[in-house]
């Protein structure tokens, strides 16, 4: 781990499910998951313009890489692959990495549907949340959903993140600009324990 970015690069496991720095010999394998479920994300993630079948291309996966790696090195991304059984199976990125006296991320994440619904993305964010508020140093992560998306809702619903209000037109999304609920955790949240721990004694995660 480097002084700049304290907490990354990092692995993190439970059971089955790991979560690590993305790896160029991910690229056809992200590229075929993203294609594939257009119709489940693409409601919820930010646009970016364009084409979705080629801005989720094998080369658009190795530009993508280096910008996670970029923001990696300046200290103001991490950019997880969530994995099971070492296979990739969506993305977790903790970015807009803030130190000095605010110490403050957001964190974003996917998943692809057919692994949905498993508690996977939940035992993933659980493992960042602990991770984040130690090994890295920071004080307060915010999450920011979409009213509609009640997966995503349920996720940090079950890990207890507290509803600090509706951001109002929010994200451009999917065409339009979007209302957001705003979630957020801090260290003291946590009160000395580890939400991985908390998550397994109040829920069955497989």
């Amino acid at each position: 781990m480097s002084l700049k970015n304290p907490g990354w690069p990092a692995e993190l496991h439970r059971r089955e499910i790991s979560l690590r720095p993305y790896r160029r010999s991910d690229a056809s394998r992200w590229s075929r998951l993203r294609r594939a479920n257009e119709v489940w994300l693409s409601p919820w993630e930010p646009s970016p313009g364009g084409d979705w079948y080629k801005g989720h291309s094998v080369a658009a996966y190795k530009n993508m890489l280096k910008v996670f790696r970029k923001g990696a090195k300046a200290g103001t991304t991490w950019p997880f692959a969530i994995c099971v059984h070492d296979e990739l199976v969506g993305g977790l990125t903790v970015g807009n990495i803030v130190r000095r006296a605010f110490c403050n991320a957001y964190v974003g994440y996917w998943i692809d549907q057919e692994h949905a619904g498993r508690g996977i993305t939940t035992t993933a964010m659980a493992l960042v949340i602990d991770h984040a508020l130690t090994t890295g140093r920071l004080h307060r992560l915010e999450v920011n959903v979409r009213p509609e998306n009640e997966p995503s809702n349920r996720v940090v619903q079950k890990l207890g993140l507290r509803k600090e209000g509706l951001h109002p037109k929010y994200l451009y999304i999917d065409g339009a600009w979007r209302d957001h609920y705003g979630y957020a955790i801090t260290v003291e949240d946590l009160n000395g324990e580890r939400m991985i721990d908390r998550l397994e004694r109040n829920f069955t995660v497989s």
